[in-house]
């Protein structure tokens, strides 16, 4: 399968006919080298805690540089936003154990979705405020205070953040199967326990998504964050006054 993505990159316009091979080579060295590290470290509570701290900041890295954005530990805030509203809960209810075996990979789950969600926000958002700065203005000339007349331009683009995983929830079962519910389904073989725990992520996804996107709205809306590259910055600062009081 490498070797045919390889051949049709090669072949078309797609890019370099290394690109696949490439990624397929660090995505096995990548899982060895964890594999090898969670075997140790899920077995002890303490170090599995550590895990999820290492794979947070990651998380916060990666959608700060997706959405080429600065004060990227404003979207951990965010990040954390999502993962307080669903992880608490799903402990608290005995739904997951408290053993690292089982919560770091449902939190794992959870923040590379909501990670995601997170970085498409935010860089759709900052993209409109670059593009529309006319139009933010306009509102501002109209009485509009700065916060609401940013918001109003930006609050569609959260949406179209939380679409995947709303289009996968309303489908899955007839268009997708998803791999929880695939892997729950060959380890045990019962095809309700697989929908149970399916449905508990997928809701628990949207809450986790849902919140987190609200938190980086808010966050561009207030001026909190903006670009970091000076192309970008240039429109914002343009149309960003002093917030008045």
């Amino acid at each position: 399968m490498v070797l045919a993505a390889a051949a049709i990159y090669w072949s078309t316009a797609l890019g370099s006919a290394w690109t696949v091979p490439r990624a397929a080579v660090r995505a096995v060295l990548q899982l060895v080298a964890v594999a090898a590290i969670l075997a140790t470290a899920l077995s002890n509570l303490r170090t599995s805690l550590v895990v999820l701290g290492i794979m947070f900041v990651a998380a916060t890295v990666t959608a700060a540089r997706r959405s080429r954005c600065n004060r990227s530990w404003l979207l951990a805030v965010a990040l954390a936003s999502g993962m307080i509203s669903v992880v608490p809960l799903l402990l608290s209810t005995g739904l997951v154990p408290i053993t690292g075996i089982a919560i770091v990979p449902i939190a794992g789950i959870l923040l590379g979705s909501t990670m995601t969600a997170v970085a498409v926000a935010a860089r759709r958002a900052l993209d409109t405020l670059a593009t529309r700065a006319g139009e933010v203005e306009a509102l501002l000339s109209l009485g509009f205070s700065d916060r609401l007349a940013r918001m109003e331009i930006i609050g569609p683009t959260g949406a179209d953040a939380l679409l995947p995983n709303l289009d996968q929830t309303r489908t899955v079962g007839v268009v997708t199967l998803p791999g929880a519910f695939v892997g729950v389904l060959l380890s045990t073989g019962s095809a309700m326990q697989a929908g149970a725990v399916q449905i508990l992520i997928l809701v628990s996804i949207l809450l986790s998504q849902t919140c987190a996107v609200a938190a980086t709205l808010e966050l561009i809306a207030s001026g909190k964050i903006n670009r970091t590259d000076r192309a970008h910055d240039a429109p914002w600062r343009r149309w960003n006054p002093p917030t008045r009081g």
